[in-house]
This record gives C-alpha cells, sequence and structure tokens, in this order.
C-alpha cells in the first residue's frame, strides 16, 4: 500500500476520533467507564449478570451506565485503530527511501501522547486542562497528516502567483488566530459553558460588569472529585462564553479577509477554489454556533460545530502550505 493512500485512510480514522470525542463529551459520557483502557476491568461493557457482579465488587460506588459505557468504549476502540494506523504510517515511512521520516515519527509520539491524555482524562475525572489538551492534540493530529499527506505529494501551482509572497504572512497568523480560537472553544466545552449565556450577541443583563478572567482562565482548579458538568460559578462560565464568542468574530473576519483577498488577487485556481472552501466553512461555523446558541446545544448540532472547526484547520493548513511553498 502506498504511503499516501493509508494517510488518507487515517485522515478519515482521525476526524471519527474527533467527532466521537466531541460527542461522548458533549453527551456526559467522558466518565461512562471510570478505568482506562478498559470499562470497568473489561475489554468491552459489562452487561452480563455475572460481568455486573464483578463490577460491584471491584466497584461499588459506580453504576453501570450501559449507553454511556459503550459510547466511551467506542471512542476507545477508534482511537486504537488510528493508532495501529499511525504505527504502520511510521513502519512504511522509515522503509520508504523518498519518504519523510522525522513527520511520521513527531506523529507517532503525538498519538501516544494522546493516549496519555485519554488515560488522565478519565484518570483526573475530566480536569478541564486535561480534556481541553487531548481535544487539540487530536486537531494538531489530523493538521500533521495532511501535512504529511502533502509532503509525500509535492504541490505544484500552475504558473507565477504573487500573493504568495504578499500573503503568506497573514495566513500564518490566521492559522495562529484559529488555533487559539479552537482551544477557546475547548475550554468553554470542557468547562461546561457553553449555554452560559443564551441571547445574543453577547449576554444576557450586565454581563460586562460579571466578567472574571483570572477565574475563568485559570488552569488549576482545585481539587474535587469529578469535574463533569463543571466546577466554576456562574461569572467564570459566562467570562469563558464572551471570549469564545468575540473571538469567533475576530477569527471570521481575519479568515473572510483572507479569503477575499485570495479570491481577488490569486492567479493560480487552485488557491482561489480554497479561499471559496474557506469562505463556505467560515459561513458554516457561524450559523452552527449561532444555532448552538438559539437551539439550546442540540448535540448534532455541537458535534457538527467540532467537525467544522477541523475541516476549517485542515483547509487553513493546506493554504498555508500552498502559500509557503510557492514563498
Amino acid at each position: 500500500m502506498q504511503i499516501n493512500s493509508l494517510v488518507k485512510i487515517t485522515l478519515v480514522f482521525t476526524l471519527c476520533v474527533i467527532l466521537m470525542g466531541a460527542y461522548t463529551r458533549l453527551a456526559d459520557a467522558g466518565l461512562g467507564c471510570p478505568d482506562w483502557p478498559g470499562c470497568y476491568g473489561m475489554l468491552k461493557v459489562p452487561t452480563e449478570s455475572h460481568e455486573l457482579a464483578q463490577v460491584q465488587q471491584a466497584f461499588p460506588e459506580h453504576t453501570v451506565e450501559t449507553e454511556k459505557a459503550w459510547l466511551e468504549m467506542i471512542h476507545r476502540y477508534i482511537a486504537g485503530t488510528l493508532g495501529l494506523l499511525v504505527l504502520l504510517i511510521l513502519i512504511l515511512s522509515l522503509k520508504t527511501q523518498d519518504a519523510p521520516k522525522k513527520l511520521p515519527m513527531f506523529i507517532a509520539g503525538l498519538i501516544l501522547f494522546q493516549a496519555a491524555l485519554g488515560m488522565w482524562t478519565v484518570t483526573m475525572k475530566l480536569m478541564p486542562i486535561i480534556v481541553m489538551a487531548h481535544l487539540i492534540g487530536g486537531f494538531a493530529l489530523f493538521s500533521l497528516l495532511l501535512l504529511l499527506y502533502l509532503r509525500n505529494m509535492p504541490l505544484r501551482i500552475p504558473g507565477g502567483d504573487p500573493t504568495a509572497r504578499k500573503l503568506a504572512g497573514f495566513a500564518a497568523i490566521c492559522i495562529g488566530v484559529l488555533l487559539l480560537q479552537i482551544m477557546l472553544g475547548g475550554w468553554t466545552s470542557s468547562n461546561y459553558a457553553a449555554l452560559a449565556c443564551t441571547t445574543l450577541p453577547f449576554c444576557e443583563g450586565n454581563w460586562v460588569d460579571n466578567l472574571s478572567f483570572a477565574k475563568a482562565f485559570s488552569p488549576f482548579q482545585g481539587e474535587h472529585a469529578s469535574f463533569e458538568f463543571g466546577v466554576l460559578d456562574y461569572p467564570a462560565r459566562m467570562t469563558i462564553h464572551v471570549a469564545h464568542r468575540i473571538g469567533a468574530i475576530i477569527t471570521a473576519a481575519m479568515l473572510l479577509y483572507l479569503a477575499f483577498k485570495l479570491i481577488r488577487d490569486a492567479k493560480s485556481n487552485i488557491m482561489r477554489n480554497a479561499a471559496w472552501l474557506l469562505v463556505g466553512l467560515v459561513i458554516l461555523q457561524v450559523v452552527l454556533g449561532v444555532s448552538n446558541v438559539v437551539l439550546n446545544l442540540p448535540l448534532g448540532i455541537a458535534v457538527s460545530h467540532n467537525a467544522g472547526a477541523a475541516l476549517l484547520l485542515l483547509n487553513l493548513v493546506f493554504i498555508n502550505y500552498a502559500l509557503w511553498r510557492k514563498a
């Protein structure tokens, strides 16, 4: 099998892991299994009477919630398969003479760190900083796999394109801003702040006087038996939510400006198509974000919002790669 064929399959699995992780988190199933890597000491969710009897002895303080436990285990099964695919990519890359070596090794290291974060997410009872780091690790893995795909298939933009030198720097800033916005989204979700504000464009009441940045963005939230459903007070959660909304406005404006410049100035059809896709993804993300507030965070739309963020990041990785390669 060619490396890039395997990388394409791995990209699909990575997106599935991101979406399944989001679904598991939003369905409040992050602690569906209180241990790791199995579930109540087993490789599958215990459902038989003798299995439930063993659980009662080993985990007397827990009650098996089958649906939540299966969500968590399916996420782990897909993530485990993803790990094997990344290992196979590394082996093929090391055996192929002209293939990149350092990037597959870094990706393999990242997948091991992701596994550790997955374990800590459970053992540290959904500590927000760990949950957010696990989310960002998934997005980073998605982006690096696309970069590996592009490295194995040299990108050629026909003709000279003077926009490369002019827009490469701004495109790099845009991807940094998008990453910060994704981190804000992860922090909002992991602190259960998605419904802290239920009006638009910002928040209900005299929200400015209730802002609490120090508490909202402190990575240390004290010792708690569990961080499930959040431990921050309302002002802190509201601050996180408002920051995410303001970040969304800034991010959307910057990405749309980048797309406008590429559509107007780029000579390459590849770049113009990427720019139009960027416009579509930004609009979709804004619509999904607003829908989350208006419709009270429906599960399907909330998961789709995660997917939109992942695809936006992938699109910007491609644009940056194309611009910097040409530059």
